[in-house]
């Protein structure tokens, strides 16, 4: 049974995040430079068992994609060639950037500390990743009732 990565894509830094065994909780693995993301997913999927990477997809309020995705859907692309045995899918992103910030607030992580970029794109991850773990519990549990 393989972990779930998740990916706060960004123009410079992205946030990477990672599910337990399970695939119940999601915690931060690290911040990459954008440049090197592709070799480190291939490292890291090289090294463990990875079944799906679930990467977010930014979105306006109405739901429609934003401009940053025209960054993010050639990547996408590239990972679904390059990793065929992964499966890679698109996980709406919207206020990942302000829940982590107010996370770090509401940890009373101190303000010099919550400067820090890298540590908001990995807690974003993390929030991608929790967020596509709770929808897929959520949807195994409403199958499951109407098997019943």
């Amino acid at each position: 049974m393989g972990r779930i990565v998740a990916i706060d894509y960004g123009r410079r830094r992205t946030g990477v995040a990672v599910s337990d065994p399970l695939k119940l909780i999601g915690n931060a693995l690290d911040t990459v430079p954008t440049h090197r993301l592709e070799e480190f997913l291939a490292q890291y999927l090289a090294q463990n068992d990875v079944d799906t990477i679930v990467m977010g997809m930014p979105t306006q309020m109405d739901g429609s994609p934003s401009e940053t995705f025209s960054l993010i859907k050639p990547f996408v692309e590239r990972l679904r060639k390059r990793f065929p045995g992964v499966e890679v899918v698109l996980y709406d992103e919207r206020f990942t950037s302000v829940l982590a910030h107010r996370a770090l607030i509401e940890g009373g992580v101190k303000k010099m500390d919550r400067r820090n970029k890298g540590l908001i794109d990995r807690i974003s991850a993390t929030l991608i990743l929790q967020g596509y773990l709770d929808s897929r519990s959520y949807q195994e549990r409403k199958e499951r009732e109407n098997e019943l």
